[in-house]
């Protein structure tokens, strides 16, 4: 592992194209596989973006398909056997676990507040873990990744200082492994350290999708598991539409793919649950296919 840590936000390069891949869960990683997927096979390659945006289950997604064709990722799911959730710290985020954030949230007064919060949270959460805790983690995370390395292609991926609460973002240059990087994009509990650094999960930045990050770019897809759903106040302007608002008066061309009605069926009533993660992933293949031609027409324009 990558000792130095290059936390400074960086200038990124503006392009044609920008690929947004919001966080959800076990179930949401598996459907943003399965419509990445479905719209291969209707004719259209979005991994050749410009720019890929991972937050969370949506930062292991960037780098998947930056490593292996979305095929081959979908063939995985589906043929992969469910394993057992693992139990302990780091194991699928509790509903206790999102009743405690859930209060954090509440008492906070802006975002600021609420990242600077939630980080004092995981940094005690991780004290519980300890080192060995760590470890796990960051072994469950490599697992999921076809290589370690991260790829020529420009991804960027969200996290949060937990030790300051600021919103940081890392790609190749920033001296951190790509399995590190993923691991504390979803770092939903405890705090994850690289070096002498402590992060938390890229969905507090300011949302599960953190789409704000495409400005500048001409097209920008957004793949949102979650369907653009927030747990914060309304007065905070973090909401996925706000972002869209702010990304079109940028000039930017926006399309939005959300679950339907059958992908909501599939993730069920708990997105961490790895076992929705076949039927995730085949009905964000179905989606994926059947808005293909559209988002063709937008993408190549």
């Amino acid at each position: 592992m990558n000792t130095t840590t290059n936390t400074t936000t960086r200038p990124r390069p503006t392009g044609e194209r920008a690929l947004v891949l919001g966080g959800g869960g076990s179930a949401g990683n598996a459907w943003l596989i399965g419509v990445i997927a479905g719209l291969l096979e209707g004719g259209l390659d979005v991994t050749e973006a410009d720019l890929v945006i991972g937050t969370s289950a949506g930062a292991t997604a960037a780098a998947q398909i930056s490593g292996a064709s979305p095929a081959d990722l979908l063939a995985a799911v589906l043929s992969t056997p469910i394993p057992q959730a693992p139990s302990g710290p780091r194991g699928p985020i509790s509903w206790a676990h999102l009743e405690r954030t859930d209060a954090i949230i509440a008492a906070s007064a802006d975002l600021p507040d609420m990242r600077r919060r939630i980080g004092a949270d995981a940094i005690e959460l991780a004290a519980t873990a300890g080192a060995a805790g760590r470890e796990r983690w960051r072994e469950t995370v490599a697992a999921r990744l076809p290589r370690p390395h991260w790829p020529e292609s420009n991804i960027l991926l969200t996290v949060v200082d937990a030790d300051t609460g600021e919103p940081v973002e890392l790609d190749r240059d920033s001296g951190v492994d790509l399995v590190d990087a993923v691991a504390a994009s979803c770092a939903g509990g405890p705090a994850y350290a690289i070096g002498g650094r402590r992060y938390i999960d890229g969905g507090y930045r300011r949302s599960s999708e953190n789409a704000d990050l495409a400005a500048g770019y001409e097209s920008v897809l957004v793949l949102s598991p979650l369907g653009g759903r927030t747990r914060h106040p309304e007065g905070w302007h973090s909401d996925l539409s706000a972002q869209l608002d702010e990304l079109c008066a940028g000039g930017s061309r926006v399309e939005v793919i959300l679950p339907d009605a059958g992908s909501r069926e599939a993730f069920g009533d708990n997105m961490m649950n790895p076992a929705t993660r076949p039927p995730a992933a085949r009905a964000g293949h179905r989606q994926g296919l059947r808005a293909a031609e559209k988002i063709a027409e937008f993408w190549r324009r």
